[in-house]
């Protein structure tokens, strides 16, 4: 028996880079529950505490159903805008021609049922599908082009707008004595279990939106190609027809938006569509940051609906001025922006962290023999 020469000594391993939020060498320390529950559900606390202080400082006239109902009618189809908002921006891209798309969307129902007396259900549908059109061609315009998805879309609602223009010839189209049919008023004037029934389309809608977005692989591919399109192309995701996809169901919900629009004004104005624009992504971003922080998503955007339309409420009754519900649309969106950017932020840091901790390293190969010894002997 000879013995075979020792097995050479383990290479010291070096230290490993210096990470951001720990020294060398030491596991990053473990983030406590509470600060998950704030950036989870923060939005949706301060929605309860925003309704509770304007509750005490307007005891008569804020708490009460009349209020609640208000609400749920007039921020319905902000609701609804900013769901279409948030389907293109899950694959990082924004659409600027909402608000010009509803403008005309709202003014094609009018003319079609006014002017040319097509049944209502007809024009619906037809305005409807010819949202889808808009998104198809912005979809197109933003992948195939290779256009920047802020001048792509800017452009095209520019376009909308001018037919917009064209259509109405600047005025606005008002019903004749007779009046709109009933039946299409009442998709927007009805009331449902006691509530207004657009709160109920915007419920559907977000629900609808929450099981596409989290629950099927074409939702779960959108993610993947706003977090990485690369990444995406790398492992087979066809990027480009599931962005003009998106952006041709942002253009349908545009549509729906525009046939309540026009049963809720009644006529057709031809500039009403870009008072909608900054409310739609001012709650589109600032869903982002609630319930799944980082992350755009169909119920953390209704939970921004609500923090605006509470707080705007709140502040018209107190007796603030007109000129304070642009500074508060513009001032929510600069802080949903910098939210959002800061939840992605602190989703790729831990993600990183949890990556290089030395708890989730594989634990280093045993020698063949098992004793961490010599290599073995041979006779």
């Amino acid at each position: 028996m000879t013995d075979s020469p020792s097995a050479p000594p383990p290479r010291p391993q070096r230290p490993g880079p210096l990470r951001r939020f720990g020294r060398p060498g030491r596991p990053p320390r473990p983030r406590g529950p509470g600060g998950h529950l704030i950036g989870r559900y923060g939005l949706l606390a301060l929605t309860g505490l925003l309704f509770l202080v304007f509750s005490l400082a307007l005891p008569r006239t804020f708490p009460t159903l009349d209020t609640v109902d208000a609400i749920l009618s007039a921020q319905s189809i902000p609701a609804v805008l900013a769901l279409a908002a948030t389907i293109p921006i899950v694959t990082g891209n924004f659409d600027l021609s909402l608000g010009y798309g509803l403008g005309l969307a709202h003014v094609m129902v009018m003319r079609l049922v006014v002017g040319d007396g097509w049944p209502w259900p007809l024009a619906c549908l037809a305005v409807i599908l010819g949202g889808a059109v808009v998104g198809v061609l912005n979809g197109v315009i933003v992948e195939f082009g290779r256009i920047d998805s802020f001048i792509a879309t800017l452009g095209t609602g520019s376009m909308l707008y001018a037919v917009t223009g064209w259509i109405t010839d600047g005025a606005r189209i008002v019903p004749g004595p007779q009046g709109l049919p009933t039946a299409f008023t009442d998709l927007y004037d009805s009331t449902f279990l006691g509530l207004p029934l657009p709160a109920f389309y915007v419920l559907g809608l977000a629900v609808a939106l929450w099981l596409v977005l989290e629950r099927l692989p074409f939702g779960r591919c959108l993610y993947v190609i706003g977090s990485n399109p690369r990444a995406a192309d790398l492992i087979g995701i066809p990027t480009r027809r599931y962005s003009v996809h998106a952006f041709t169901a942002s253009g349908l919900i545009v549509g729906l938006a525009g046939v309540l629009l026009a049963a809720q004004q009644q006529i057709g104005n031809p500039s009403v569509g870009l008072d909608y624009l900054l409310p739609a992504f001012a709650a589109a971003l600032l869903g982002s940051t609630a319930l799944k922080p980082g992350r755009p998503n169909a119920m953390g955007t209704v939970v921004a609906v609500a923090v605006l339309a509470v707080g705007l409420t709140g502040i018209g009754q107190m007796g603030a001025g007109f000129w304070t519900i642009p500074l508060f649309y513009g001032a929510t969106l600069l802080v949903a922006v910098g939210l959002s950017g800061y939840s992605a932020r602190r989703l790729r840091t831990g993600a990183v962290v949890a990556r290089d901790s030395p708890a989730a390293a594989p634990p280093p190969p045993s020698s063949p023999t098992g004793d961490g010894g010599a290599a073995g002997t041979t006779p």
